[in-house]
């Protein structure tokens, strides 16, 4: 099925491509931002955010039983992507939900908008607590199974709370 095959690419053979890839590119966009800090509007807390992603991209990578979480969770760059869009195509910050643009240049903003709108809903303020509630009842299970609530998920959890958090306060 395809939810399956989706699952596999982010838990098969293609996971340690997934994690080189992803890693380098968060390696790569950590330098660049701190090499050209105007590149973003807050440098320090993305500086901040890529230090916690390398963290947390290494429990999936220690613990396959927890492969899933990076897939899912590396969704959130569709999002991150249309944010990119917004800005390229987008230099003048015309308003996206006016009438009187030209055609061209109307198109194309109101669609990368809607897309980054669209994504930023659904990814960092839905499946971003959708993915707290299952990592917290993994938690808990888990902390059963091995004996202490000191373990993996222990860091897992309060890492992802501190991106559901950013993405809370980047959306109010």
């Amino acid at each position: 099925s395809m939810s399956d095959s989706i699952a596999a690419s982010w838990t098969g053979e293609w996971f340690d491509m997934f994690f080189q890839i992803t890693a380098l590119y968060f390696i790569v966009d950590l330098i660049w931002v701190s090499v050209v800090p105007s590149c973003v509007k807050s440098p320090a807390t993305i500086i901040q955010h890529h230090f916690a992603t390398l963290l947390y991209i290494a429990i999936p990578y220690l613990h396959p039983f927890l492969r899933w979480l990076m897939g899912a969770c590396m969704s959130v760059e569709v999002n991150t992507w249309f944010l990119i869009a917004r800005r390229v195509f987008n230099k003048q910050g015309l308003p996206p939900w006016v009438l009187n643009l030209p055609t061209g240049v109307s198109i194309r903003v109101k669609l990368i908008s809607i897309l980054f709108y669209s994504t930023w809903i659904g990814i960092r303020c839905v499946i971003y607590p959708v993915i707290w509630t299952k990592l917290f009842s993994m938690w808990k299970v888990y902390s059963v199974e091995v004996g202490t609530k000191l373990n993996v998920l222990a860091i897992a959890v309060p890492l992802h709370t501190i991106f559901c958090a950013l993405n809370f306060k980047w959306t109010w």
